[in-house]
This record gives C-alpha cells, sequence and structure tokens, in this order.
C-alpha cells in the first residue's frame, strides 16, 4: 500500500505565516504616589483636633463672602449697563437720540405744555369729521358710518376742483377752488358752513294772543347750524334715485350733493334763504308786549 500523506500539514508547510504588528498605545504619564506617613500624635493633641479652629473660620468665611459680594456686585453691574445700552440702541431704531435730555426715560419725550385739547383719544378726530360721522350713523353702526366718510372725503379729494357760483359765494376767507380737493376735510367744512342756517324760527304757543303761536327767532350755535345744514344734504340725497345697491353708492351721492353745495347747484340754498326769509319776518315779534311780560317774570 501506498504511505499515507496528511494532506493538512503539507499544505500549512507552504503557507507563509506573518505575524500582525502590535498597536503602538500613547505612553501614558508615570505618577509617583507617594508613601503614606505615619503620624504619632499625643493624646493632648487628638483632643485640639476635634475643637474647631475659630479663627480659621472666620478668616475662610470673611474670604468667601467677599468674593462673593464683589461676583454679584460685577454680575448686576454688568446686566445694568447691558439694559441701558439695548434701551439706547431701540431708542435709536425709532430715530431718537439717546443722548437727548428731553427725551431720557421716555419713548416718544415728554410732551409740551399745557397739553392741547386734541390730544384727548376721545378728541383725536376733527370735530366737524366726528359730528357729521355721527350723523351718517344708522342702526348704531359707526364702523359703516366711518367707511362712509374715508370714501366722501376720497371722492372729494380725487374730484376735479369746483366751479364756484358768484350768485351763491362761500364763507368770506375761504381757499381758491383749485385749493379744495388738496384738503377734504376743509372742503367738507367750508361747504357745511356755508350752506348752514345763523337761525331757527320758534314758535311760542298762545304767546300771539287767542291761541296763536307768535313765531320768534332764535340764533344757533355751531354744532347746531352743522347738523341742520347737513340733515338738509341726507333730505336731498334721499330723495334723489339711486344709481345701484353697492356699498359705495350711498357715500358717492353725498359726496356729489357736497360738490353741488360748493358750486351753488344744490336744492339747500333755497332752504336757507326761506328760513333766513322767515327769521326777518319773525324779527318784529321781538318786541311783542305779551313776550316782553314773559321775559320780566324770568
Amino acid at each position: 500500500m501506498p504511505p499515507r500523506l496528511n494532506t493538512l500539514t503539507a499544505v500549512c508547510r507552504n503557507l507563509t505565516i506573518r505575524s500582525r504588528p502590535l498597536a503602538q498605545w500613547p505612553a501614558q504619564p508615570c505618577i509617583a504616589v507617594a508613601a503614606p506617613r505615619t503620624i504619632t500624635t499625643t493624646p493632648s493633641q487628638t483632643r485640639n483636633q476635634n475643637k474647631p479652629n475659630v479663627k480659621e473660620l472666620s478668616r475662610t468665611t470673611k474670604r468667601w463672602s467677599s468674593t462673593t459680594s464683589s461676583s454679584e456686585g460685577q454680575l448686576e453691574t454688568t446686566s445694568a449697563e447691558n439694559e441701558a445700552a439695548l434701551s439706547q440702541l431701540q431708542m435709536v431704531a425709532y430715530g431718537l437720540n439717546p443722548f437727548d435730555v428731553s427725551v431720557e426715560g421716555h419713548k416718544y419725550g415728554l410732551p409740551e405744555l399745557p397739553i392741547p385739547s386734541e390730544m384727548h383719544m376721545k378728541h383725536r378726530y376733527n370735530p366737524v369729521v366726528d359730528q357729521i360721522t355721527r350723523l351718517l350713523m344708522q342702526d348704531g353702526k359707526l364702523s359703516k358710518a366711518q367707511r362712509d366718510m374715508a370714501i366722501i372725503l376720497n371722492y372729494l379729494r380725487t374730484s376735479p376742483p369746483p366751479k364756484l357760483n358768484p350768485a351763491r359765494p362761500l364763507l368770506p376767507g375761504a381757499p381758491p377752488a383749485s385749493h379744495l380737493p388738496l384738503d377734504p376735510v376743509l372742503y367738507l367744512t367750508l361747504a357745511i358752513d356755508s350752506v348752514a342756517p345763523l337761525i331757527r324760527v320758534r314758535a311760542l304757543k298762545g304767546m300771539a294772543g287767542g291761541g296763536f303761536s307768535l313765531d320768534v327767532p332764535v340764533p344757533l350755535a355751531a354744532r347746531q347750524r352743522r347738523r341742520i345744514a347737513f340733515q338738509w344734504i341726507l333730505d336731498v340725497v334721499n330723495k334723489k334715485k339711486s344709481k345701484g345697491s353697492g356699498r359705495t353708492m350711498f357715500p358717492h351721492r353725498v359726496a356729489e350733493e357736497i360738490v353741488a353745495v360748493v358750486e351753488g347747484r344744490s336744492g339747500v340754498w333755497d332752504k336757507r334763504q326761506q328760513l333766513h326769509k322767515a327769521g326777518t319776518t319773525a324779527r318784529a315779534n321781538l318786541n311783542s308786549p305779551n313776550l316782553r311780560r314773559k321775559r320780566k317774570s324770568f
């Protein structure tokens, strides 16, 4: 028989085995360990060690308190400086001078004294615009009336200059017609004040004798005059034919009537003239004996 061959041994003889290099670890620093000391103490020293050293404790407490107080003071001063710097930057962002004495401690500076009446929040609007807006209001809808007033003012601002009628002049001292669209609030005020009546005729019952009333002219205040004039304008607007059902139709008709008042084409001028004629006629009743007796009784 042929001799047995160990195949595994034959294969391993032909292989070359290469050893892997060892990983190089960083060298660790040597730490020297001190040898323990043997301390011999006497019984008296052991008793003293158990007692706290008052002087050393007081010194340590003083050092700790001084260190904490100094650190807290530095933090407080740093936070205060940061707040001051941030407030100055905020003032610069609003366009103010942070080093101005008049605005120190205030966002927009101090107001001038005495404070005018129009600085009040409830009186921040023009009095004529505010009154006419209230007269435009229906069913308590103030926001709708304000929107209508804004549309009216915008219509007056964008409309061409009116053509004035010399037969029906405006108030004395009025600006030229070409300047009116530049200031719609003045435009509105001038139209209402020009057509507003100066008086109203009051009927005193039984003062003429025989149960008849006595007509007497009574002067009106500025707000009363404007209220009557704008009510006349609203009466004319409501009688006109509607141009549509849009939300801008009513304010446009009011604005057109205001332009017609300035140009002298509105029928409100006739109402004013008739009222003034009636007041001139009733002026003679001021010397009535019955009226004189009533004045003396008061």
